[in-house]
């Protein structure tokens, strides 16, 4: 017989079939008569109860413990006891794969998330990350789903790079050289001219300089891959290795730009909530109470929009007691941001117009000569999820920038190439995917929201 998924069964569906389902057992419990056995497939977060008769069953039952996999056949009935509408009355019951009630690690219920971060390799079974990764497909799917329908092309940006395009300065090095006796100059400098690709290159941290590149020869594109940093930061906020979604789009301005960003943002999270409803009512209910709400008013306001100087205006007079002290031409810390959003203005926030000399050396000059085009978009509980700008298009305002910011111009002769031949005004953002699902589940510390987290020291999955 065909297996049945079991999240096809929980809908409403005519009883009285047989069917056939594999999974995994969530619990037992009975008595000598009956036995009741929760089972899971991973297709919802929801499992499904099939009734065995233990006598009949009294040798595998033995079996059958939490974490076992199995597979059943029965009659798909309707539900006289509390919890679920329908159950399987089991007709036969194969054990797949037993699990030693002594030493599975899930036996129990209530299992910390710092202590399921050391068995990342189970802790998918679990039903928060069985919900978190499912809400994560169904964002994925959204944003390419998002940028195909609106004529977007998907571009693959490279993985290993020689450029770094933040200036972040924390990149992961790519080498075939010998790491204990690499070959070195005369002047004892490593010799990366012998290097696999005859020059020093590195794990990428943003696909958006070759994003541009696609930009301006197919109008719009999007990225939607992995990025490293290689920051020793051990907090909920940072991971070393996270995806990032970063589109670039010709002949947009920064206002084309700010469109796109709220529109973007409110699809993704009204997919979710079209489309995970079950999974974000769990992680409500065990995370954050307010978390529907959250998302449902983001879905439904308009954001607002701040120029830098008149948020730092906002923050100085607020009387407000910040660890971080703000004034202008400082970066804004999360508490300012969170501040911004949570208590000045009550929804989402683009911040606009930066000063220049906290921003990247590709955003576009204001003509007051101290601030660039750029804008953030802030969220209410994690501050940041969107950062981006209107390109610098003109080729003599960036190798200005470039020399002003120390970055030797043979590195970059590729992107200035694209402003020497048909330069156009673009613009682009980034969204670091994970900071959208932490955002969307409620979860607060990033490594529950990606599958094996790469942080400092850790590696093992």
């Amino acid at each position: 017989m065909k297996r049945t998924e079991i999240a096809k069964l929980l809908k409403p569906i005519e009883t009285g079939m047989e069917v056939f389902i594999q999974g995994w057992v969530r619990t037992k419990r009975g008595n000598k008569q009956v036995a009741f056995i929760a089972v899971n497939d991973g297709s919802i977060i929801h499992n499904i109860q099939v009734v065995a008769d233990a006598v009949a069953f009294e040798e595998v039952l033995k079996k059958v413990t939490t974490g076992a996999c199995i597979g059943v056949s029965g009659k798909l009935v309707e539900s006289l006891g509390q919890g679920q509408h329908v159950e399987i009355q089991a007709h036969t019951i194969e054990v797949y794969g037993t699990a030693d009630a002594d030493t599975y690690p899930l036996q129990k219920k209530g299992h910390s998330l710092e202590f399921l971060r050391e068995i990342a390799h189970l802790r998918p079974r679990t039903n928060t990350f069985g919900a978190v990764l499912r809400v994560r497909h169904a964002l994925a799917f959204a944003i390419h789903k998002y940028f195909n329908d609106h004529g977007f092309y998907y571009l693959h940006t490279p993985i290993i790079t020689g450029s770094d395009a933040e200036g972040a300065g924390a990149m992961f090095r790519v080498t075939t050289l010998d790491a204990g006796n690499p070959p070195r100059k005369e002047d004892g400098h490593v010799d990366f001219s012998q290097d696999f690709f005859g020059k020093e290159t590195s794990l990428t941290v943003s696909g958006q300089l070759e994003g541009e590149l696609g930009a301006l020869a197919l109008g719009r594109i999007y990225t939607f891959g992995p990025t490293f940093r290689a920051e020793n930061s051990n907090t909920p906020r940072h991971l070393a290795e996270f995806w990032m979604i970063e589109p670039e789009m010709a002949f947009y301005d920064i206002h084309d730009n700010m469109d796109l960003a709220e529109d973007f943002l409110k699809y993704l999270i009204g997919y979710a909530l079209d489309h995970c409803a079950d999974d974000l009512a769990f992680l409500s209910q065990m995370y954050d109470k307010e978390l529907l709400n959250t998302l449902e008013m983001i879905r439904s306001v308009q954001f607002e929009r701040l120029a830098y100087t008149e948020a730092i205006d906002i923050l100085e007079k607020s009387g407000h007691t910040f660890e971080f002290p703000v004034h202008w031409g400082t970066d804004l810390q999360s508490e300012h941001e969170r501040y911004l959003v949570e208590k000045h203005v009550g929804r989402p926030v683009i911040l606009t117009d930066y000063p220049r000399d906290i921003k990247a050396f590709y955003m576009k000059q204001n003509d007051d000569g101290k601030t660039v085009r750029a804008m953030d978009v802030l969220f209410p509980r994690i501050g940041e999820i969107i950062g981006g700008s209107q390109r610098e298009e003109n080729y003599d305002a960036l190798l200005n920038r470039i020399h002003e910011m120390g970055i030797p111009e043979k590195d970059v002769w590729w992107y200035l190439d694209t402003r020497r031949f048909g330069t156009a005004p673009h613009s682009g953002f980034g969204l670091g995917f994970e900071r959208l699902v932490q955002f969307v589940t409620g979860m607060t510390n990033i490594r529950d929201v990606i599958p094996f987290p790469r942080t400092p020291q850790n590696a093992e999955f």
